[in-house]
């Protein structure tokens, strides 16, 4: 930790130039570090290097949203034309979070990242949501409501319903080992799990566009979500030393 703050390890979204393939361009949504800056940690943005320096230096992780997850994590192939993995964010993101894993330190996983973790802990997906469910939430400006289990830290900030946002093209199938579903659509799509017994917690949808300057009426503040997340790194953190 810096100065009593937990140092947050914040994944970016990586992309190939088209125009030249020898360049590879990150983009850092800030919607993630000002979330976790507001709630009092410290961000700090990867850059697809070093998964086991990131792991050992950050007192925790947030897992962000972006492309699709690979297929082949689960055990399938690409279903069709509109699943578009990142072979090469996957490439770090892996290691990354196994790294974490391994240390048991906090992850928050958004989006695609709670897709990513449920994959490495054992779960499938729904590769196109449309087509295999007929139901997707991709508009930015969609608020529906979920459904929050009692007990879970988003039933305890925010009751038993409340609405979110969603822009999503895949979504967790079955819940990968240790995971708990702890919120769901009207339609029954996962939104949200945490761990049994370790610091994970995650959204299908976006908490971070949810907080802050960002935030609406129309939705509650996630701002103390990412609060919770904050303090509860900073313990793990300071019972480590």
């Amino acid at each position: 930790m810096l100065n009593e703050r937990p140092l947050i390890c914040c994944t970016t979204a990586g992309r190939n130039d088209e125009s030249d393939p020898r360049r590879r361009i990150l983009e850092d949504w800030q919607s993630y570090p000002s979330a976790i800056l507001a709630a009092g940690g410290i961000p700090l943005s990867t850059n697809e290097l070093c998964p086991e320096e990131m792991a050992e230096l950050c007192d925790g992780l947030v897992l962000t949203g972006g492309a699709d997850i690979d297929p082949d994590l689960y055990g399938e192939e690409i279903f069709n034309d509109t699943v578009k993995p990142d072979p090469i964010r996957t490439a770090f993101e892996v290691p990354l979070t196994r790294a974490f894993l391994e240390r048991k330190k906090p992850i928050l996983c958004i989006c695609r990242g709670f897709q990513l973790m449920n994959a490495l802990l054992g779960g499938d997906l729904w590769q196109d949501t449309v087509a295999q469910l007929g139901y997707v939430h991709m508009n930015r400006d969609i608020r529906h409501p979920v459904f929050a289990e009692e007990g879970s830290v988003l039933y305890r900030l925010f009751g038993r319903e409340f609405r979110v946002n969603s822009t999503h093209h895949q979504a967790v199938k079955t819940p990968g080992r240790g995971l708990r579903v702890t919120a769901r659509s009207v339609e029954g799509i996962i939104e949200a799990y945490e761990h049994e017994s370790l610091p994970i917690w995650g959204t299908q949808f976006h908490p971070e566009r949810l907080t802050g300057i960002l935030w609406d009426d129309r939705t509650p503040d996630f701002a103390p979500y990412f609060r919770f997340f904050v303090e509860e790194t900073k313990k793990d953190a300071q019972g480590r030393v």
